[in-house]
């Protein structure tokens, strides 16, 4: 008689390709980015970071209800995103405007949406950072966890039965793997062999509550060979390791139609959200930390600087040409609209 352990004894290993100064570490395995790709995943991870800056202040300020950021999480929106094909399904949580900036959604329908104004999609019926649209196959967010998990395998279902050249991809925080719907899910895709993608971003925390409070496993990557799903454990802040595991996946999940899990260790540099001080359970120096030395920003310039791809003169470029689109002012005439 012998019980399988608890434990492998061995921890699943991460896929990296840049370290932390930005430099490719040796013997690395990676799709190569071009000049204008790698410019434009750069150009959108600032976008990113500048949109969420003013939309958070305007929520402080009371203009909006609710604001929740990416801060910490760029490489996993942008690095997937551009994996991608627009054709691709996307079936996201809450953490990921990033894939609709990288498809064309402008900041300007970002703050319809989350001031709720008349040119908002939904009208002003979801609440804000709750983004959808049609056109750029992105299904509107909805509040439940993991709701959306499930919802994805079917949808991957019917382009399997309609013999689409395409896949659906659906993202989850490591609180998410805690719902029923994340186990049936996997269990849902893994019998019916259903092209989608699960991204996990494992940030450490759900809300206040730590991985280590939340499962024993080796993190998310093991439950994928519970169910029988092959998986993968990405560095989620080196943008060249996420955009290379998802354009594997995706062609895996394509040509062999099959669901993968992809869990992309990160960290939630903000709070959950607005209505959260995170300060109040994980320590200050902690976030700073992640802040200022696990930036996924910082490390991917390094990469596009060392290129001769970007330079000072270009991220003033960048920066003033964000700043007129989401200036202070066209916001609150926003929400003076609104509020009118």
């Amino acid at each position: 008689m012998r019980f399988l352990s608890e434990s492998s004894g061995k921890r699943i290993p991460c896929y990296r390709v840049l370290n932390e100064n930005g430099e490719i570490i040796t013997g690395s395995d990676y799709e190569q980015l071009s000049e204008e790709v790698s410019v434009k995943i750069y150009s959108n991870m600032v976008s990113l970071q500048m949109m969420d800056t003013v939309f958070y202040e305007a929520q402080r300020q009371g203009r909006i209800s609710f604001y929740l950021t990416s801060a910490g999480e760029e490489a996993i929106n942008i690095a997937s995103a551009a994996a991608l094909s627009a054709d691709d399904i996307i079936l996201p949580q809450y953490r990921e405007p990033g894939l609709l900036l990288w498809r064309g959604f402008t900041i300007q329908e970002f703050a319809n949406q989350c001031f709720g104004n008349k040119d908002d999609y939904g009208k002003g019926r979801q609440m804000p950072i709750h983004y959808g649209s049609k056109k750029h196959n992105f299904v509107t967010i909805s509040s439940p966890i993991a709701t959306q998990l499930p919802q994805a395998v079917g949808i991957a279902y019917s382009l399997k039965m309609d013999r689409k050249d395409a896949c659906v991809v659906t993202y989850t925080g490591d609180g998410g793997t805690s719902e029923g719907d994340f186990h049936a899910a996997l269990n849902f895709s893994a019998v019916t062999e259903a092209p989608v993608v699960f991204i996990c971003r494992n940030n450490g925390w759900a809300i206040s509550t730590h991985i280590s409070e939340q499962f024993r496993s080796d993190g998310i990557v093991v439950r994928g060979r519970a169910y029988g799903i092959r998986s993968i454990r990405v560095d989620g802040n080196d943008v060249l390791a996420v955009y290379s595991a998802i354009h594997a996946a995706r062609e895996m999940a394509i040509s062999e139609q099959r669901p993968v899990l992809v869990e992309a260790l990160s960290y939630r540099v903000g709070h959950h959200s607005t209505s959260d001080d995170s300060t109040k359970y994980r320590p200050v120096d902690e976030i700073v930390y992640w802040k200022m030395e696990r930036n996924p920003v910082n490390r991917f310039r390094k990469w596009v600087e060392r290129n001769g791809w970007w330079s000072e003169e270009k991220e003033s470029e960048l920066r003033s040409s964000v700043k007129k689109q989401v200036k202070v002012d066209r916001i609150f005439h926003i929400s003076i609209f609104f509020i009118a």
